[in-house]
């Protein structure tokens, strides 16, 4: 398929990147695109998700904050009150919900990928990107938020270490399946650009 460059991104009103970088497509495919950002908690999901959607203009949904602002309620507040499978079953309802979007970047909750179907429904309805963070910087960022995480919220300092591990390495068979994955403390927002809009898989949905 013949290439041609795409740099209608960086030409918009507006856009404080106008004109300072263009990437390689595949002509002739649809632009219908969705980039799924999936990693563990506190991998910076959403934070390279508002940075790539105001590079392509494209829209940013946090399915955490979607989810919040659907059933009014803390994600904290909902696991108290209805439990992990209702969370999870409704949360997964909410990602499917993103087929509807096009040019959108979509960050999920760091379960999402892994309950039954979602990952799957992932690689087939976009790209998906894995953030992966070290466990160091992982356990420094978590210790700060780890009350507001209702999976952590039990757990003790001296064991949470073990428990992150664990999970992990569970969660890391989900995660791996993703088309792209990129290391952590600092990901390179522009090559992560450049890597998925020339990626023939972007345009496969």
């Amino acid at each position: 398929m013949d290439f041609h460059v795409w740099d209608q991104i960086y030409r918009g009103k507006g856009n404080k990147y106008s004109g300072t970088r263009t990437f390689t497509i595949f002509a002739g495919e649809s632009l219908q695109v969705r980039i799924y950002i999936i990693g563990y908690m506190s991998s910076g999901k959403s934070w390279l998700g508002k940075e790539l959607a105001e590079r392509t203009g494209y829209q940013f949904t946090d399915l955490d904050t979607v989810f919040e602002e659907r059933y009014r309620l803390s994600i904290l507040d909902f696991f108290s009150k209805y439990g992990e499978a209702l969370f999870r079953d409704l949360e997964s309802r909410l990602l499917h919900e993103t087929a509807s979007l096009s040019q959108a970047i979509i960050s999920t909750g760091g379960g999402a990928p892994c309950w039954p179907g979602n990952m799957q429904f992932i690689l087939k309805a976009g790209i998906s990107v894995y953030l992966k963070m070290p466990l160091p910087e992982l356990l420094q960022r978590i210790r700060r938020i780890k009350k507001k995480r209702p999976l952590l919220i039990n757990i003790p300092h001296d064991r949470l270490e073990d428990f992150i591990k664990t999970q992990l390495a569970e969660r890391e068979a989900f995660y791996n399946q993703a088309n792209f994955t990129f290391s952590g403390p600092d990901y390179p927002v522009e090559e992560i650009l450049r890597t998925v809009f020339s990626s023939r898989a972007t345009f496969s949905t």
